[in-house]
């Protein structure tokens, strides 16, 4: 009989996939509340199924060919998923995946820093928990979530010497969203200059300088109609291009020092840092050189939702934080242990020095001294118990504090106040829906665009605030109970036109969920 050993899963395995049944779990459940929203999950969604139905990737909410908002090819292989089904659930699961991912090479880089197994488990363990990751994954679908397990894999590849794999993940990296090439770069600047690597380092600096100007420069403006990204008009006090705006930053600091030396700002790195405050060193901050791209960025920004871990600007920083993390802990268990062996070896080498501890008790002159030595013998022994101690307990520190940070910082306390606050029309928003039977073009509000996005044209009340007609939509969907908050007074407004218009009429009404259809005669759907 052979001896089969039953080979068992890992446990960051079973992690991985735990935390992707959660993630997937928590922004479904979000979705099927109608919570989920058109920015940015809508623009996506009908991006991607357009590229799976072989029509151009326009987008009707932004009015652009996606590829001119954040050159960000992966939708390609994406609209792949869409080709086997369209649903924007592909986009729930593979954003899930790829946070809960992240924890693999999490656990490796801390493997091999030299970490042992149950701290390597427990970093696992604390990049999941990290409240970014949870609070992302509620917010729709962003593609740069899939180069946060890119970016910690192309590391651990450097480090490991895997020139073809860290291309690869490079690769996957800039595919995700334009601005990331000046994270690539900066990484490629920290793994020349400090971690000695000058392969990877070289090759980090040329892709990503090389597909910032392209993607900047010729890409963007392509497909944006000759205008720079959208993104500009965030930093319009520092100049109306990108090289406008570089060149401000080095010519006139006095334009950011007011919002770097600012509440705001300390506010927002205590967010970023507070969940993994203890385990930081200045000495091991080197890797944050990768982050520094997107955290200026953000501190920059006149828009304050880069400066909060709710949403994904603040995805790229984490990788490098997280490697920060590691190399302190790397650290401070060799220094740990070599502390704990050479006081040992110093007390045995020095115990000339100490003849009280040392000498036989029959040498000793008197009781008084037997006592010094006996509580001089018992705090020797004590410190080194309890420095061990506190070394062997470190996984669970980590974890608990990890736990702490989850449950202060995070925003599952959402599934019980605001994603139930439209439960009410919950039933006849879906039966609404369900009666949009072409694929013809829809208005309709934020909140619920992430749901009838699949067709060439999907527009917002704001698109048509000013009084636009009506007469290209051939539906018109409306919850006059709980309207999108900045278009509550357009869907006012656009409710009593359509319904004194002789071209609609309303096919479906129920708790203030109003279904506007035009009316025609139905010669064929555009399916």
């Amino acid at each position: 009989m052979l001896d089969l050993k039953q080979k068992t899963i890992h446990p960051v395995a079973w992690m991985v996939g735990a935390a992707t049944l959660i993630l997937f779990a928590a922004s479904s459940a979000r979705h099927a509340l109608f919570h989920s929203t058109a920015y940015d999950l809508a623009i996506f969604d009908q991006a991607i199924y357009l590229i799976s139905q072989n029509q151009t990737p326009f987008s009707s909410l932004m009015a652009i060919n996606i590829l001119g908002d954040h050159a960000a090819f992966i939708f390609y292989p994406l609209a792949l998923l869409y080709k086997i089904y369209p649903d924007v659930h592909w986009l729930l699961f593979v954003q899930a995946f790829a946070l809960a991912l992240g924890a693999w090479p999490s656990w490796s880089l801390a493997r091999q820093a030299g970490l042992n197994e149950p701290r390597a488990i427990a970093l696992a363990a604390v990049y999941l928990l990290y409240p970014a990751v949870f609070n992302v994954n509620l917010f729709d679908f962003h593609p740069e979530v899939i180069a946060l397990p890119a970016i910690l894999a192309a590391i651990l590849a450097a480090r490991l010497d895997k020139i073809w794999w860290f291309c690869a993940a490079i690769l996957l990296i800039l595919s995700c969203k334009a601005v990331l090439s000046l994270t690539v770069v900066m990484m490629g600047v920290w793994l020349l200059f400090f971690e000695k690597n000058r392969k990877c380092g070289l090759i980090a600096i040329f892709l990503g300088a090389a597909w910032f100007l392209i993607a900047t420069q010729a890409i963007v403006p392509y497909f944006n109609q000759g205008k720079q990204h959208a993104g500009i008009g965030r930093y319009q006090y520092l100049g109306n291009s990108v090289f406008e705006i570089v060149i401000n930053l080095i010519l006139k600091p006095h334009l950011v020092a007011s919002r770097i030396f600012s509440t705001d700002t300390l506010g927002y790195l205590i967010l970023l840092f507070l969940p993994v405050i203890w385990w930081l060193s200045p000495r091991h901050l080197s890797p944050l050189i990768g982050a520094f791209p997107m955290l200026l960025m953000n501190i920059l920004s006149d828009i304050e939702a880069q400066r909060d871990l709710i949403h994904q600007y603040s995805v790229p920083i984490f990788p490098f934080l997280l490697t920060a993390v590691i190399s302190t802990l790397a650290d401070r268990q060799k220094r740990g242990q070599n502390f704990w062996k050479n006081a040992r070896n110093y007390l045995w080498n020095h115990r000339h020095l100490m003849p009280r501890i040392w000498k036989p008790v029959s040498q000793r002159i008197s009781i008084k001294s037997v006592k010094h030595i006996w509580i001089r013998r018992l705090w020797i022994r004590r410190s080194w118990r309890w420095g061990r101690l506190l070394f062997a307990n470190l996984s669970k520190t980590l974890i608990l504090w990890s736990l702490l940070s989850f449950f202060i910082l995070a925003k599952y306390g959402y599934f019980g106040t605001i994603y139930l606050e439209s439960l009410d029309t919950w039933q006849a928003t879906q039966q609404a829906i369900n009666r949009v039977q072409t694929k013809r073009n829809v208005l309709t509000d934020n909140s619920l665009a992430t749901h009838l996005a699949h067709r060439s044209t999907i527009k917002l009340l704001h698109q048509v605030a000013n009084g636009q007609s009506l007469n290209e939509f051939e539906y018109v969907l409306l919850n006059m109970r709980h309207p999108w908050h900045d278009t509550a007074d357009t869907a006012v407004s656009v409710a009593a036109q359509l319904k004194k218009s002789p071209e609609f009429k309303i096919s479906y009404q129920q708790d203030d969920v109003l279904l506007f259809q035009k009316i025609r005669p139905k010669i064929g759907s555009n399916e």
